[in-house]
């Protein structure tokens, strides 16, 4: 239902639902809950066991959508207040494993029970034997069956039918069809029907379906193995200095300001700021990078990566459900339990499978019973459980969410946070990637690349001198010149006295008892010094697309600094990659035109937009969006933000804005372009294991259904047993989980 008028914020909520076994299940919770006013938007996850609803707070509350829940014969709560991502995902995984121990050890017990009775059957007939059959299966179906019977009864009561119909009315029948002919053989005898049992068809059609089941619910627990993976990064302690003494305290104590002391070998238990120690960290688990990244004071730590080298300390800082892994976590959790767009053909074809399936076989047993030449009720019964047991939409259900949860947690192992299954589906349809220059194509960080000196004067002087005026200065640039001048181990730099910035040409000062200015052309012929000597120099530092910076002390030019943002390393791959794939690459920059299209040229680009405002990149968006191409944008600061959600993709750089990152559909933890094929890769193979998935899902039933009504017997003789019927259901689900899977083991370049 669409809240169109609302005046109010949409609420996204996730609701924990049990009972669902199929994706009749799913879609009947999911229709319900579309059909509660002020509902916007609802995904029910069949692999997630939960559904995501987003709602206006003013027309309906949780409370009411866990009772619509409840009301479809699903069980339905409001996960508790306060829990964090990882005690959800701890207690789902902790659900997960005792249903897989509850459905393997009934799955063994019906199973023995069922091949028992087959072999004892197999014997010969024994006069007291079905009655003992009889009383054992009963006691298999209420034990090891009852999950079947009691959820089959609860949707007949709420007038649906799922899975558990099929199954129940399949086995229920053959158990009602024996004891009938056990208790009153004479019943049939006098009907010219053999009083057959299928007492040994029902056990090890319940067993085959839980072993299935239990196939599932193990599937299930290994697509979130990269969930848990970031989840077990947390540590359980952290050190803290307080009072002047170091403690170990439970990471949920750790507050805001704290200083916490890390060891080499250890985990940083939250995010912080370094403020003393030098140290090598291993993101690799958060951002995808192989190689430990070196820590210095100032420098941003992510808690659960991994100290390698030094000792230092750090300022805690984002803490809980704030923290980088935390947001990562519930990112992915968000991502796994999303719907892609093509869930909604199977969930219509899923629609009517059920009932679909009961007609079939209702009309099954009608055609065998006129027009068997032999036992026609008996081959009849058995056809039409068959057809019953076949129909089940299992795969269905299973075909697209497996896929999504498997491709987003590989997507976390390269560093690729893709948000859902619509941003998984549509990355694959991309046809244009337009990058923002600045942190995307080059690194976002300014250095002095190259030192000029005109008038002998030394290189490390030049540069100190400049670096002591510009560190008064707050442009860009001159951050550049002052961190150079550090790595250079330049500093302390000299006092500076009577600073003065000079608007649009640079700034000047005092240094030493000298004159030094620092700026452009203009600025240096106003302090009457001849700029022309350095001129070869300074225009091909332009044409490298380089900044040129010029120097004079007391009215003599003495030199020239090129500052630069390099390019990215990986940026040229990154480029040819997607142009492999068929791609067309284009550059969108704030930047004067000649240093956008020399950095163009160095990373491989043809087309190149410079000298954009944030409101004319969107309308470049636009503009390329027009006849229907696809187009991802990908940046990293708050101006790139408007173009990343008019984009059809917005990819954000993860070491850019909170903003940008909050506004894009996938986020590139690694800050490596080359991530961006990759996620367009990621989806495009798992579009086309969706499609597998749901190609064989189809397939299986529609050749399935025919052969268990017995449309081979005229020619072959064959007749599809109930318990053949219940192994090929349990396989196909099976089946399709184990495509999906291989999605972990694909490798990337």
């Amino acid at each position: 239902m669409s809240m169109a008028g609302s005046t109010r914020a949409a609420t996204t909520i996730r609701i924990p639902v049990s009972g669902m076994t199929c994706a009749a299940c799913q879609a009947r919770v999911q229709r319900t809950l579309q059909r509660e006013p002020g509902v916007a938007d609802a995904a029910v996850n069949l692999m997630m066991h939960d559904a995501t609803v987003t709602y206006d707070p003013g027309a309906v509350t949780p409370e009411r959508l866990v009772e619509a829940i409840r009301a479809t014969g699903y069980g339905a709560e409001l996960a508790p207040p306060g829990r964090t991502a990882f005690e959800e995902q701890a207690e789902r995984d902790r659900a997960v494993q005792r249903e897989l121990r509850e459905l393997t050890r009934k799955a063994i017990v019906s199973g023995v029970v069922g091949v028992a009775a087959m072999a004892a059957m197999a014997l010969g007939h024994v006069p007291w034997l079905n009655h003992v059959l009889l009383v054992v299966t009963l006691a298999v179906m209420g034990w090891a069956g009852r999950r079947f019977y009691t959820r089959a009864w609860s949707a007949f009561r709420h007038r649906s039918a799922d899975m558990n119909t099929l199954v129940a009315i399949g086995t229920g029948a053959a158990f009602l069809y024996s004891a009938v002919a056990t208790v009153a053989p004479r019943l049939f005898l006098r009907s010219g029907l053999a009083p057959d049992v299928y007492y040994e068809a029902v056990m090890i059609i319940i067993a085959l379906i839980l072993t299935g089941n239990a196939f599932e619910t193990r599937a299930k627990r290994d697509t979130a193995a990269a969930l848990r993976a970031l989840i077990d990064l947390q540590p359980k302690t952290a050190r803290v200095l307080r009072e002047g003494a170091e403690r170990d305290l439970p990471v949920e104590a750790v507050r805001g300001g704290d200083t916490i002391v890390v060891r080499p070998g250890e985990r940083l238990p939250v995010d912080g700021e370094v403020t003393a120690g030098e140290s090598a960290v291993d993101e690799s688990m958060i951002s995808g990078e192989s190689l430990p990244v070196a820590k210095v004071p100032g420098a941003r730590v992510i808690g659960g990566t991994i100290n390698r080298t030094g000792s230092f300390r750090y300022r805690a800082t984002t803490l809980g459900s704030d923290s980088v892994l935390a947001r990562i976590v519930t990112l992915m959790r968000d991502a796994q339990g999303s719907r892609a767009p093509i869930q909604r053909l199977a969930d219509r074809i899923s629609a009517v499978f059920v009932p679909v399936g009961m007609s079939i076989a209702i009309a099954t047993f009608v055609i065998w019973f006129v027009l068997a030449d032999g036992a026609p009720a008996a081959r009849g019964f058995a056809a039409a459980v068959a057809v019953l047991i076949i129909a089940c939409p299992c795969a269905m259900g299973l075909a697209v969410p497996t896929a999504v949860m498997v491709a987003t947690g590989k997507g976390a192992e390269l560093g690729v946070l893709i948000k859902g299954g619509e941003a998984l589906q549509r990355a694959g349809d991309v046809r244009v990637v337009v990058l923002d220059k600045t942190g995307t194509i080059t690194e976002g960080r300014p250095r002095v690349t190259d030192v000029v000196v005109a008038d002998g004067t030394s290189e490390d002087v030049l540069l100190r001198w400049a670096a002591a005026v510009e560190s008064r200065s707050e442009h860009p640039l001159a951050d550049a010149v002052v961190r150079t001048a550090r790595e250079r181990g330049l500093a302390p730099l000299p006092e500076v006295t009577a600073f003065e910035s000079v608007t649009g040409k640079g700034v000047r000062a005092r240094v030493g008892g000298q004159s030094v200015a620092v700026g452009n052309t203009a600025l240096i012929e106003r302090e009457g010094a001849d700029p022309s000597q350095l001129r070869a120099a300074t225009e091909r530092f332009a044409g490298e697309g380089k900044t040129p910076v010029l120097v004079a002390i007391d009215g003599r030019l003495a030199g020239a600094l090129a500052i630069a943002d390099p390019v990215k390393p990986e940026a040229r791959a990154a480029v040819e990659r997607l142009h492999a794939e068929g791609l067309e690459v284009a550059m969108l920059t704030g930047d004067n035109a000649r240093t956008a299209h020399a950095i163009a040229a160095q990373a491989g680009i043809d087309r190149v937009v410079a000298e954009v405002l944030p409101e004319q990149k969107v309308a470049e968006v636009k503009r390329l969006q027009e006849g229907g191409r696809v187009v991802a944008m990908v940046g990293d600061g708050i101006n790139d933000a408007p173009a990343l959600a008019q984009a059809d993709v917005g990819m954000a750089i993860g070491t850019g804005t909170d903003i940008a990152a909050e506004a894009a559909d996938v986020v590139l933890m690694r800050g490596d372009p080359r991530g961006i094929a990759q996620a367009i890769e990621l989806s495009r193979r798992t579009m086309r294991t969706m499609k597998q998935n749901l190609f064989w899902a189809f397939v299986y039933n529609v050749i399935g259904i025919p052969i268990a009504a017995g449309v081979l017997y005229p020619v072959t003789g064959l007749l599809l047993s109930p318990v053949i019927a219940s192994a090929a259901m349990a396989f196909s689900s099976v089946s399709v989980v184990g495509n999906s899977l291989r999605l972990r083991r694909t490798r990337f370049a």
